[in-house]
């Protein structure tokens, strides 16, 4: 019998959407080798609400409907992600400095933004 001329190779990925986004996940095996890494979206939500609190701050804006007007937003969305410029420092330099990835999401940290600080780390990484 003669050997085929071609090869087949099986890579068991998973592909999942996120965010809207096809994205190749590899094996659980392989990706806790890795390490995950922080999600650009937390850091881009942080920053935007960080950005949000300094135009109030400095007066560019009067109110959070006039901010949530300006970015073309709902003032439901605007005050709920704008928690996350209160986030207490330890969890703050943990997600954007170390890029510490979190176990919960951006929806949820907005919530847990409203906890005393001494209580934020454990319900974010824990």
């Amino acid at each position: 019998m003669l050997a085929p001329d071609t090869l087949r190779a099986h890579i068991p990925l998973e592909l999942r959407h996120r965010g809207g986004r096809p994205r190749i996940l590899p094996p659980k095996d392989v990706e806790a080798a890795m390490g995950r890494g922080q999600d650009p979206h937390l850091l881009r939500a942080i920053g935007r609400a960080w950005c949000w609190r300094q135009r109030l701050e400095r007066g560019d804006v009067a109110t959070l409907a006039d901010l949530a007007a300006d970015e073309g937003l709902s003032d439901r969305y605007v005050s709920r992600l704008l928690r996350l410029a209160w986030l207490a420092p330890d969890v703050f330099e943990r997600l954007v400095v170390h890029r510490e990835p979190s176990t919960i999401s951006i929806y949820d940290l907005c919530f847990v933004a409203s906890f005393p600080w001494e209580d934020q780390p454990a319900r974010v990484f824990d």
